[in-house]
């Protein structure tokens, strides 16, 4: 009997100790997930200059129609994404089903071919936005410029303008500002190189307002806004589209530590097989965001090669 009372005695208690490393577990697991949960790390897409060549002006290069865009949370467009863009709604249409740029989180950022025909309602329809806004999200805020507003438009200019400013006087809770443009107007930013040099277009006369007193170009109206988000302690990254035929991709920062990159695509315009393998490979700009520890990564990435492992070859 006594021999009895001790093993069913043990039994229990093996059985309690049992039933509280259970109960530990599943408490550690729990708390595991909910970290890896918080962890969650989220991927952006940034392109631009992304029309096909030799087609009538509604078409994407058709390497980007193949890619799965799926595994990208945002999708960043920095302009020239079909050459006659707005000539028909039909394409900018097109364009939404590929890249869904009535999303908010995802931009659109206008080049002069998407605005040359006009009809920017079509773009304030499809995306429940102005050309130029601003969003939050995950601790970045962005936002979309216009650079193709013309001068002689004070009132979208001054909004823009407006829009910057408010932004980069207002900002606190963000880790990083990411501001998005089709052309490369920070002509005579400190420590950076012409953008002649990489780009399409250099914009040495840009306009950011009608009514700036002393310097109304990116530089002198803008980029000391910038610099003021930078001393902060929220860093700064500038980027443009209007590239891939000067060059596929550009990365540099500033002498006051601002980010000034980019990259497009121009391959398409190339039917020759050999003459095609004599270009440099056209790139795109990948994001990669901890949203728990706030960091923020990017490199460029061979599009070909993407397509490579995307069809597993």
């Amino acid at each position: 009997y006594h021999v009895e009372k001790i093993l069913f005695s043990f039994i229990a208690v093996k059985t309690a100790r049992h039933i509280v490393n259970l109960i530990f577990f599943c408490l550690f697991a729990f708390c595991l997930q909910a970290r890896l949960s918080a962890q969650e790390i989220k991927h952006y897409l940034f392109t631009g200059h992304t029309y096909q060549w030799h087609t009538d002006g509604s078409k994407v290069d058709p390497r980007l129609v193949e890619l799965d865009k799926s595994v990208y949370d945002r999708i960043w467009l920095g302009g020239d994404i079909c050459s006659e863009a707005m000539l028909k709604r039909s394409t900018l249409e097109y364009i939404d089903s590929l890249f869904d740029i009535g999303k908010p989180g995802n931009h659109y950022a206008l080049g002069n071919h998407d605005t040359r025909n006009g009809n920017l309602e079509w773009y304030r329809e499809i995306t429940g936005r102005e050309t130029y806004h601003s969003y939050y999200q995950d601790g970045i805020t962005t936002i979309n410029m216009n650079t193709c507003i013309v001068p002689s438009d004070c009132e979208h200019l001054d909004k823009q303008f407006r829009m910057i400013e408010n932004v980069c006087d207002s900002i606190t809770g963000s880790s990083h500002l990411i501001v998005i443009m089709h052309h490369a107007i920070w002509d005579n930013v400190p420590g950076l190189p012409s953008p002649s040099q990489y780009s399409h277009t250099e914009f040495p006369y840009w306009n950011a307002n009608c009514f700036y007193r002393e310097n109304n170009s990116f530089t002198g109206a803008i980029y000391p806004l910038l610099v003021k988000v930078k001393n902060k302690g929220i860093e700064v990254i500038c980027i443009n589209g209007d590239m891939g035929a000067n060059g596929k991709t550009f990365y540099k920062q500033s002498d006051d530590g601002i980010y000034f990159m980019g990259c497009g695509l121009d391959n398409s315009r190339y039917l020759d097989p050999y003459e095609l393998s004599l270009q440099p490979k056209d790139r795109l700009l990948i994001f990669e965001h901890n949203t728990e520890d706030r960091s923020l990564s990017w490199q460029f990435q061979d599009l070909d090669s993407l397509l490579l492992v995307q069809r597993g070859r």
